[in-house]
């Protein structure tokens, strides 16, 4: 097994995400040429063209898809509509939205555009009116009826001084509107579909119209009539004018007359001279191998939107795909390429010298590699159908696919210029390829399973790398029949002597590469087997099931080693990261989880997709791995592994220097910084430490007090978060109380219930509270009966000096309790009589000796003490008053006796009653009031 010191992975975090940004619609660049502005759904996303990054996302509140937008000229004030028939205007470099108003439109916006001066925004509804608004001083300046249908179109003349408008609708004809009047001043009649752009000449005197019925027609606008109509033979989507002053010569153009670029249905650019009617350059694009030979209309590579980018001599071209393209002039060079949307991303690999690139298959024919860098992609052509799988070899220079067309490909990345270009290609499988595995060593075969249940390997010529773009014809050196149903994936040993294939037969096998004689044969899975791969240290092989589970077989005697299961669904990817210790499994649950395998433990699960992840792929560093999913995301990951730990010692050691502090600050009685620094730590049994310290010090409330009004607010916060825990305690309660008093008595009801949770907070606390309450008022009176009943009973026949003794030992409790004293005027009475006096003085104390009386069972016995040395003090008393006569010495006997067991008795009640309550009740520590 690999080295016992290897630190395990624990955790990858995402690094980037290349994620779709533009599913059709209006596509807009800023004059100062930095942002590309785009709609996808209910949003409408700000592209930095240098990084191509998405650095603003524009969302709508109401959720309804935006159905246009317009930018100023000054690039300051974007505008949105939406389903919801709502107008809103944002501050697009904060996202917020400025203002919001409702569209006078009855049925959604179709398009909108603002007038050079930024002041004046026109919107054409599906409705047929046309709609202009003053952005500045808020109001609706003009309401234009007459269209038919859909308002696609409208555009500002160049010169706002003419005040005009053009607008196009579906009656196919070009509105001029003059702005003083509210009229229409003339339709021009051409086209016979749909208007799709007006490009106009700098001076204004002079526009080109394009549409969908393949024409362009240039207009004097003086005469306001058609002087020369251009057939395209195409529909054209788009049209641009060419600047007079800027040389062109590269794309035909040889004199200064006016000359046109257009757009349209076949996917390329095509420059025309406006005079001669010519097409004077045509742009060429790399041809897929298909049986058709020109393009048709509809084609995926059509182009939608052209646009021009006068500062930097560019042009920017949208296309039926969702691709944005930008092209250098007047090379038409390609400088960059943005993919806004990947639809269902299938599989994918990182390639390039240090990784510096990524290989993607989505739901399509292109493969499309990109620069992570830049986010810039190559769309490489060839295959005639759906990619369904990538392999790359070791140095990462050479990548071979695979795809529904029945052919496998070998491509090839130049490592100076990162241009791809396809060197191989083999074709004579007679179903859908749905796996391919390059060769592990050296570049020297492809090994590739079909649908049509068989594995073949192709052996690829000498000296590929370097065979420049000559393109070879692949055969397969070996065919094998390997399962009775679906190849679903293949892999080959890190020898490149053996072959292991799976197969949706629920069944993986492994294959001697030399002749394709079957070696053994993996059972166990419940369901069909998605991919296979073997491990890079040990001879052990993986599988992943449609059964939701992950074997590890020995190569051995092909039994299970060892079951991971923990994916609610299909597991669809495996791969081995950590020298083969640990294992990277992705889902159709959108899961990513890393396992230990010497644990059978499940580290980490990753979520970061919301659909079927088909692409899992590690860096040949094994510092990052790339998910891909259904979702149209691609996700790279980082391994931060290393950083946690060193995140975690380095809070440890901070916090070990900060407890330190917190004891230097607490023994030099710094009680605020002490307080604060505990907070800090968020560690609520210290901070209740700090405030045990400060109330046990001189003038504890004082000091207490000093010290919590000085805290920051967001300290409050978390103290009188603390309090709640602390009040739940009684033995933390009172501390808890006493800051809560502070919080209460010194600030304002407005201002506490600003905390974050405060409500929350003091609801809370109120329980508790009143619980404590009760148990203090419980126990104030059980001691107070203490005090009472030891009064009765130390007076009662006491001789005077113990009487003085006594009072000066327990003057503090008759002081507190204010119990009266019993005379010898009073020795008379019975028990009843004494009560009735002390209801007469002391209510209070008649209340606690009744709560005691009903309450305390266990106080009986001390009571019948008491009742019996009173009742046979009264019935001495009485028979004397009656004029029973006895000797003197008699008498002077009997009355020593009697004193002399009295206080007997007494201290014998005494010491009942304090054990009694001591062994019910501990001491009470009540807090000064």
């Amino acid at each position: 097994m690999a080295n016992s010191n290897l630190q395990f992975k624990t955790n990858y975090a995402v690094s980037s995400k290349i994620e779709p940004f533009y599913k059709g619609g209006k596509v807009q660049i800023s004059k100062d040429e930095k942002y590309l502005f785009c709609t996808c759904g209910t949003r409408v996303n700000v592209l930095q063209i240098v990084t191509g990054k998405i650095v603003h996302s524009i969302e709508q509140d109401d959720q309804e898809d935006i159905t246009s937008f317009a930018l100023s000229y000054d690039d300051k004030i974007l505008v949105t509509a939406s389903k919801a028939l709502l107008l809103k205007q944002w501050d697009w470099q904060q996202a917020q939205c400025t203002r919001s108003w409702r569209a006078i439109h009855n049925v959604p916006i179709a398009s909108m555009t603002f007038d050079p001066t930024s002041t004046l925004l026109a919107t054409g509804g599906c409705d047929g009116t046309i709609k202009l608004w003053d952005v500045l001083k808020q109001y609706c300046t003009h309401n234009l009826k007459g269209s038919a249908g859909v308002v696609h179109l409208v555009q500002f003349h160049p010169d706002i001084s003419l005040l005009q408008l053009f607008s196009s609708s579906m009656d196919c004809g070009i509105r001029l509107w003059d702005l003083r009047s509210s009229q229409c001043v003339c339709i021009l009649q051409s086209h016979y579909s749909a208007v799709t752009s007006l490009a106009f000449t700098p001076e204004g005197d002079t526009m080109v119209s394009s549409g969908r019925d393949k024409i362009c027609t240039v207009w004097d606008l003086k005469t306001r009539t058609a002087k020369r109509t251009v057939p395209v033979y195409e529909a054209v989507e788009s049209v641009v004018l060419l600047s007079e002053n800027e040389d062109y010569s590269h794309i035909g153009v040889k004199t200064k007359e006016l000359h046109f670029i257009t757009a349209g249905s076949k996917g390329v650019l095509r420059v025309w001279e406006a005079s001669s009617a010519r097409c004077v350059f045509t742009q060429t694009l790399p041809v897929a191998d298909s049986e058709g030979g020109e393009e048709e209309d509809g084609d995926p590579r059509s182009l939608t939107y052209c646009l021009p980018l006068p500062n930097s001599s560019s042009l920017a071209t949208v296309t039926a795909e969702h691709n944005i393209l930008l092209y250098q002039l007047p090379t038409l060079t390609t400088l960059q390429q943005f993919v806004g949307y990947n639809d269902e991303v299938l599989d994918v690999k990182f390639m390039g010298k240090g990784d510096s690139h990524i290989v993607v298959a989505t739901n399509s024919s292109q493969i499309k590699v990109f620069e992570l860098a830049t986010s810039s992609c190559q769309i490489l052509y060839g295959h005639t159908d759906t990619v369904l799988s990538l392999d790359v070899f070791k140095k990462g220079l050479l990548f071979a696919s695979c795809a529904k067309d029945k052919s496998v490909r070998v491509w090839r990345m130049d490592s100076a210029s990162g241009q791809v270009c396809c060197v191989a290609q083999g074709s004579s499988h007679a179903n859908a390829v749905g796996s391919v595995t390059c060769s592990r060593m050296k570049e020297t075969f492809v090994v590739s399973g079909s649908q049509d249940c068989t594995i073949k390997v192709w052996d690829l010529p000498e000296g590929i790398v370097d065979s420049g773009s000559d393109m070879h014809e692949l055969t397969a050196r070996l065919t094998e029949k390997a399962h009775d149903k679906d190849v679903n994936s293949v892999a080959v040993s890190p020898n490149d002597k053996l072959v292991a294939s799976g197969s949706q037969d629920r069944t993986a096998k492994l294959w001697s590469l030399a002749d394709m004689s079957l070696l053994g044969v993996f059972r166990g899975h419940r369901r069909g087997i998605w991919a296979v791969v073997f491990s890079p240290m040990d001879q052990v092989l993986a599988t992943a099931s449609a059964d939701g589970t992950v074997k590890l077989w020995s190569l051995q005697d092909c039994s299970c080693l060892k079951t991971f299961e923990g994916h609610d669904a299909s597991v669809l990817k495996i791969i081995f990261v950590c020298r083969g210790t640990q294992l990277l499994t992705s889902g159709s649950d959108g899961l990513v989880k890393l396992w230990t395998i010497k644990t059978n433990e499940c580290v980490k699960t990753l979520d970061a997709h919301q659909d079927k992840v088909w692409g899992l792929h590690a860096s040949r560093k094994d510092d990052k791995m790339v998910t891909a999913s259904a979702d149209s995301n691609i996700t790279i990951w980082t391994d931060v592994t290393e950083i946690e730990i060193a995140e975690e010692q380095a809070k440890q050691e901070d916090q070990i220097l900060k407890k330190q502090e917190l004891s230097n600050l607490l023994h030099e009685k710094k009680y605020l910084k002490a307080l604060g620094l505990a907070i800090s730590l968020d560690q609520p049994h210290t901070v209740l430490k700090v405030i045990k310290a400060i109330q046990q010090g001189e003038d504890g409330h004082l000091q207490l007090e000093k010290t919590v009004l000085n805290l920051r607010q967001d300290q409050k916060e978390s103290i009188l978060r603390y309090c709640v825990v602390w009040n739940t305690n009684a033995r933390s309660c009172q501390d808890a109380q006493a800051v809560i008093q502070v919080l209460l008595t010194h600030l304002p009801p407005e201002e506490l219930l600003q905390y974050q949770g405060a409500r929350t907070h003091l609801e809370g606390l109120i329980p508790y509270t009143e619980r404590h309450m009760q148990r203090i008022g419980r126990l104030l009176q059980a001691s107070m009966f203490l005090d009472y009943m030891w009064q009765k009973m130390r007076v009662t026949g006491a001789p005077a000096s113990m009487d003085s003794q006594d009072e000066e030992m327990d003057s503090a409790p008759l002081q507190e309790t204010q119990l009266l004293l019993i005379t010898d005027k009073d020795h008379g009475k019975g028990v009843e009589e004494e009560e009735d006096d002390i209801n007469e003085e002391d209510p209070d104390c008649s209340a606690d000796m009744e709560v005691i009386r009903n309450g305390n069972d266990n106080n009986d016995d001390e009571v019948s003490i008491c009742k019996k040395t009173s009742v046979n003090r009264g019935k001495a008393e009485n028979g004397n008053e009656n004029g029973e006569h006895h000797s003197s010495e008699e008498s002077s006997g009997e009355e020593e006796d009697r004193d002399q067991g009295d206080q007997t008795t007494a201290k014998i009640a005494k010491f009942q009653m304090t054990t009694l309550l001591a062994e019910s009740h501990p001491p009470l520590q009540t807090p000064s009031s």
